[in-house]
């Protein structure tokens, strides 16, 4: 994915975002963005919100904090995993890959949800303790912006490569070098808790499996009930998502939440709908004047900014979502692979409208529920490119139709 870029300052890592894990708490209405009061009707344990800071890995920390979950889900146990182990280890499997077909493919940052299953299964996984990340800033206030060094000299060194007749043996070393000189070398074996592990001893020990997860996505131009590979810049590894009807798709969400689990969420956050305050939804901005009862000469006249203001400030109206309109908005660009989130609950809002609860990765500084947003059922429907979740948490009667 894409990823949008934060220019929140990182909260402190060990800072607990609500009073328990397992019963997750959301603030009292009085805190709510003005115009927006949230109840909660069902929630599933989350560990706490981290920060992504200037860097374009939502799509590691969306996942862990997934994997996080599924270990308080089956363990009762609250960890914190590193997201700088699997980010070390994608990119440099991702740079192996565009050496292959010389360079032809983008080498960027970005990921998905399968980058961070695939690297459980293969390399492994380890505590946050044991490989911190950035050696260098990236601390509580701090706007250095590291990571975008990290990948300018990364996609430089292979951009180096290009117009060569042979390469070496060892330019991976080389790029291995300057992952390993910004966010420090991946343990081959460290102490946790007493216990001295592998990474994939520790997944073991975590009780974590690859084949638990699939994929669920939701486009006209593959056959449902099959599986593709969607075509998304990130999904570079090609992973095989399962193809359902999008009503059937908001039943895999709707199911796994029911059931205690957590969803990794990819989607598209680039829509005047989706806020930096916490709130996702599908204003009917064709009749944007109408509906937040402005005079059509003045809204005429406003700027795209507080258009924006306007139709998200209180619940209004939204667009009714169609299959159609999803896939039309996939086939013209309009839907990007922009952001990965973890999805974890449901609330409703003073007009009883349903919204989905989602954990950021922007910290808690940014939105007005301490890094959690309020997608519509609407925005779900319209916005959501693909999920992950545990094959338990899929209903029956879609395991059938999918010949699991």
């Amino acid at each position: 994915m894409k990823k949008i870029l934060t220019i929140a300052a990182m909260a402190a890592m060990s800072a607990s975002l609500f009073a328990q894990t397992d019963t997750v708490k959301v603030q009292s209405d009085k805190d709510t963005v003005e115009g927006f009061r949230f109840t909660t009707i069902d929630s599933v344990g989350i560990t706490p919100v981290k920060d992504q800071n200037r860097s374009s890995t939502c799509w590691a920390f969306s996942t862990i904090g997934f994997l996080e979950s599924e270990v308080l889900r089956t363990k009762g146990k609250e960890l914190d995993l590193s997201e700088m182990f699997v980010v070390s280890k994608t990119m440099i499997d991702r740079a192996v890959y565009c050496v292959r077909l010389y360079n032809e493919p983008h080498f960027a940052p970005g990921g998905s949800a399968y980058d961070v299953i695939y690297c459980m299964e293969h390399y492994g996984l380890v505590p946050q303790e044991a490989m911190p990340g950035i050696r260098y800033g990236w601390t509580k206030n701090d706007t250095l912006p590291v990571h975008s060094e990290l990948d300018h000299v990364a996609s430089g060194y292979l951009k180096g490569l290009n117009g060569l007749k042979r390469i070496s043996p060892v330019w991976k070393e080389g790029l291995q070098a300057v992952y390993d000189t910004y966010l420090g070398k991946c343990p081959e074996e460290f102490t946790y808790e007493g216990k001295t592990y592998t990474p994939k001893s520790f997944v073991k020990e975590l009780g974590l499996k690859a084949d638990d997860y699939v994929s669920f996505t939701s486009y006209t131009h593959h056959p449902f009930y099959e599986k593709f590979a969607l075509e998304v810049p990130d999904n570079w590894r090609m992973d095989q998502m399962y193809n359902l009807p999008i009503d059937e798709l908001m039943q895999v969400i709707d199911n796994a939440l029911a059931k205690g689990y957590t969803l990794a969420w990819g989607a598209d956050v680039s829509e005047i709908g989706f806020t930096r305050k916490g709130i996702g939804v599908v204003p009917d901005d064709d009749h944007g004047a109408d509906i937040t009862g402005s005079d059509m000469a003045k809204w005429v006249g406003m700027t795209a900014d507080k258009k924006k203001e306007e139709l998200t400030k209180k619940p209004l109206p939204e667009k009714e979502i169609t299959q159609q309109m999803r896939q039309d908005a996939y086939d013209n660009w309009e839907t990007t692979d922009d952001h990965g989130m973890q999805i974890f609950g449901i609330a409703k809002d003073q007009n009883g409208k349903k919204y989905y609860m989602i954990k950021n990765s922007w910290g808690t500084m940014r939105s007005d529920y301490k890094g959690i947003w309020y997608v519509s059922e609407a925005f779900m429907r319209y916005k959501t490119n693909d999920v992950l979740v545990h094959k338990n948490a899929v209903p029956k009667e879609i395991k059938k139709k999918i010949q699991w």
